[in-house]
């Protein structure tokens, strides 16, 4: 870290590159020359132009995005694209979701809206079920491959081999490491985790997969319109876009472990996510409840044994730097999120803090 501030667990909007924040500080008022601030430009105009397509080629080179797919910027966030997408892909009929956590879960009541939604299966929260029953005649199957709140991942990617289309809400681990676009669909995700500000959110659709939107699908929201008007069938969130740019720079810019970019990113957060699981697991005053097979590198959830001490262990981490730790109000206890801008110091400052407190009130 190049200064005093506090490390920031949040879940989103989380932590962002200090760099990034510097280079956002020092053009706020005037971009490049232009005399403008980018949230004073028009999104028409050859400033813009340059920022979104600089952005497009930085994110489509860092996740290898093949050339079939269409990368789009969109509005809405997230939990929009659960409606957005049965819109477009659905065609009202039959849709498979699996069900891992409370983000996949809410994928699914928002998709019956639209569509034939079935449970291919069904987790505890804390695995990744087994024994799916997709149907061959589904639009496409949906799958939430890390859950935010319950801290369920998928290392791998499934592989849907009955031909239908994979979905995935990858919104919390999206540029955290690579993406097997073979086995890929469609894949969504909003930037407040490890990408910039919230108000933008990223949509990588495959173009076979364009113009099938239900007739009620607004039209701004029609991924083969937004795809057509490069991302500019309305005014995009322009401000939003070029700190995402400032991102995927940075990233393309890291090193670490003698790796470079995206690789650095993913071995630095293994290594990140394996001190805190490490220290949690020596200890017999916290606990991780997540199987390990499927723990993810980005959400920590934990839980103090004693839980009349979270108040306690709260006010004490903030004293010493330590922000926003407190668990998702639906399960409890403590979450730790270590997104790509948390730098390995900040988890090993957790951990040091973590053993204090254990040693002082256990």
């Amino acid at each position: 870290m190049t200064s005093a501030r506090p490390f920031n667990f949040s879940p989103g909007p989380a932590t962002l590159p200090e760099p990034v924040l510097q280079r956002v500080a020092s053009e706020m008022l005037d971009w490049h020359g232009s005399g403008m601030s980018v949230m004073e430009m028009s999104h028409r105009g050859k400033e813009f132009g340059a920022i979104l397509e600089a952005a497009l080629a930085d994110l489509r080179e860092l996740l290898a995005v093949p050339a079939n797919f269409r990368i789009l910027f969109m509005q809405g966030g997230g939990l929009s694209e659960n409606a957005i997408v049965p819109l477009n892909l659905s065609r009202g009929a039959k849709v498979d979701v699996v069900v891992t956590g409370s983000w996949s879960r809410k994928s699914a009541a928002e998709a019956r809206r639209y569509a034939d939604v079935h449970i291919a299966a069904e987790g505890n929260g804390r695995t990744i079920p087994r024994d799916w029953q997709l149907r061959d005649d589904a639009a496409y199957v949906h799958v939430c491959t890390n859950e935010t709140i319950d801290g369920v991942e998928f290392h791998d990617l499934p592989r849907v081999d009955n031909g239908v289309p994979l979905v995935i809400d990858c919104s919390s681990h999206m540029l955290s490491r690579p993406i097997d676009w073979s086995r890929v669909g469609l894949a969504f995700g909003g930037a407040q985790k490890n990408i910039g500000p919230a108000g933008v959110t990223l949509v990588f659709v495959r173009e076979d997969l364009l113009g099938h939107a239900m007739a009620i699908c607004p039209t701004a929201f029609n991924y083969e319109t937004v795809a057509a008007n490069n991302s500019m069938y309305n005014t995009p969130p322009t401000f939003a876009i070029y700190v995402a740019g400032l991102v995927f720079r940075w990233v393309k810019g890291l090193e670490y472990a003698g790796k470079r970019g995206l690789a650095a990113i993913e071995q630095r957060n293994i290594d990140k996510a394996g001190l805190l699981y490490a220290a949690l697991d020596a200890s017999g005053f916290y606990e991780n409840r997540v199987d390990a097979s499927c723990r993810s590198r980005m959400n920590v959830p934990f839980f103090l044994k004693d839980e009349k001490l979270n108040e306690t262990f709260l006010a004490e981490a903030k004293t010493a730097g330590l922000l926003q730790l407190k668990g998702h109000k639906s399960v409890g206890g403590m979450r730790a999120s270590i997104y790509n801008a948390m730098p390995l110091e900040g988890v090993q400052a957790l951990v040091s803090f973590m053993k204090d407190f254990e040693a002082r009130h256990g």
